[in-house]
């Protein structure tokens, strides 16, 4: 495996870039190869994606040794994109998808589509740092087939307009009563004293993201839950889960809710609050950040806040992440060889060293930020050269090991890192993560399909409870019942035995 030679390299070229902004040039020894080529599908949330003329993509391919080719695809058609991509059998090289046990990844990994990776991973000074509770949630068959994209699972958070709430002279809500009485005054209190009516409360896209955060507040498992005789039982077949179905149906009844959020642009969701009309969103609390620069952008004197959850009559509870968002694969079809393979995983080894990971993640300094006496302040988007753009680079990351952050200059984003430590104590887990059922790899995308759009009828009022019921009965008819014995009997096994994951133990 290459030795990190170039290190230094992309210190002093990223320095360089920072102090004079001159284009970085290949620095020491030419390499004696052809920079290896590496073609890459993932996701972009942003409208102007990093290209190969940037500055930093430069810095980068030095950096890796590599000839990187990303194919960039909206995350509001991410899904159908790689969906075609694996019916079609003409793979890329390496191919992030949201997790190894959705029905048509589950399919083409045991067609031999993707390789085996866990036995490599001990080989590769970060990625054998890798979690093996996340490994082994992410595996098939008890097999590793993917590097996994580390995050932490306290990360949802309620960002709201607290100049909006001091301005109607209410106090940050502490329940879901308080949470109601928020997006109340925000639609009809006229918050931002205009004296018309175009503001609204929550701001939601066709991300499912809010609802499986609200759910959770009214008791509702995190997408399984143990019943009394300690079976596991679908989240929609509990009572707190139509409970909160029955207050998303009035916040949407009230208008406290953009009435077309069933077909809302994820990658414009922003745009609700920073626009000045939606005061509320639901999202990782990270996502306060962007909002606060965002809004200011057009409203200075605007401020957001943060909060992790509010309590319900089960207390305070957080939805926990699967503590990864998305995984990557290495295609047999694109990648060929043994040899070939471990170039591929000496690239995405680089991507977690520490000035990699800086660099996609923060970009360079007083270009991308600035620090101020030991703290970071980035430095508007719109501020930045476009020669260093660096939009979504940092989906490339799978910080492995976790990035070392800055101390920000933002109050905001510290209070972010906060409400992540606290919602760690009161994270709602998902007890069926990483089980198998062979009846979910066949139909579990029609039957996820049927449950989501059962919720957004019954929120938007198309559809009652009996209806409900009737759409609940063919899930079960159609595969669902099947899906739940196979899912108990994954559980019962893991409960009675601790299978090993390959690539954990230092081989």
């Amino acid at each position: 495996m290459m030795k990190r030679t170039k290190y230094t390299i992309l210190l002093a070229a990223a320095s360089l870039a920072a102090a004079s902004g001159c284009q970085s040039g290949k620095q020491g020894e030419a390499a004696s190869d052809a920079p290896f080529s590496i073609t890459l599908l993932t996701a972009s949330f942003s409208n102007n994606p990093a290209s190969k003329d940037s500055k930093v993509w430069k810095m980068l391919e030095e950096y890796t040794d590599t000839d990187l080719n990303i194919i960039w695809t909206p995350n509001a058609s991410y899904n159908d994109k790689m969906n075609i991509t694996l019916a079609s059998g003409t793979l890329p090289m390496v191919i992030k998808v949201e997790n190894t046990r959705i029905p048509g990844v589950a399919a083409a990994i045991q067609k031999g589509q993707f390789w085996e990776i866990g036995p490599y991973l001990s080989r590769y000074p970060n990625l054998s740092k890798a979690n093996p509770e996340i490994l082994g949630n992410i595996s098939n068959g008890g097999k590793v087939y993917g590097i996994y994209r580390a995050r932490q699972q306290g990360r949802p958070g309620i960002s709201y307009r607290k100049d909006w709430l001091d301005k109607l002279g209410l106090a940050e809500p502490q329940t879901i009563d308080d949470f109601y009485a928020m997006l109340k005054a925000f639609t009809e209190g006229d918050p931002d004293g205009n004296g018309l009516h175009d503001t609204y409360g929550l701001a939601v896209s066709k991300y499912p993201l809010p609802w499986d955060m609200m759910q959770v507040w009214f008791g509702a498992p995190n997408k399984w839950g143990i019943d009394e005789s300690g079976k596991l039982v679908p989240e929609h077949f509990t009572a707190e889960y139509r409970d909160s179905l029955k207050f998303f149906r009035k916040l949407y009844a009230e208008g406290l809710v953009n009435s077309d959020f069933p077909i809302f642009d994820p990658t414009r969701w922003n745009e609700q609050v920073t626009s000045g009309h939606a005061g509320v969103m639901l999202d990782v609390a990270d996502t306060a950040g962007r909002l606060e620069t965002g809004l200011k952008q057009n409203n200075p004197k605007a401020v957001i806040d943060v909060l992790g959850a509010v309590a319900g009559s089960h207390g305070l509870r957080s939805l926990s992440t699967t503590g990864y968002n998305g995984v990557y694969l290495i295609s047999r079809n694109g990648v060929k060889t043994e040899q070939e393979l471990l170039k591929v995983l000496d690239f995405m080894d680089k991507l977690n060293d520490g000035p990699v990971q800086r660099m996609l993640y923060y970009g360079l300094e007083n270009i991308h930020y600035k620090m101020y006496n030991g703290a970071m302040e980035a430095v508007p988007n719109d501020q930045v050269p476009p020669e260093y753009n660096a939009n979504d680079l940092e989906q490339l990351l799978p910080l492995i090991p976790e990035l070392t952050k800055f101390k920000s200059g933002s109050p905001l984003r510290e209070k972010v890192n906060v409400v992540i430590a606290e919602n760690a104590r009161i994270l709602v887990t998902n007890p069926a993560e990483g089980l198998e059922s062979t009846t979910y790899i066949q139909k579990g995308g029609m039957l996820d399909e049927m449950i989501e759009q059962a919720r957004i009828q019954y929120i938007t009022g198309k559809i009652d409870d009996q209806a409900f019921d009737t759409l609940l009965e063919a899930w079960s008819t159609i595969g669902g019942d099947q899906v739940i014995r196979e899912i108990n009997d994954a559980y019962r096994l893991k409960m009675n035995t601790a299978k090993p994951i390959q690539g954990t133990s230092g081989e």
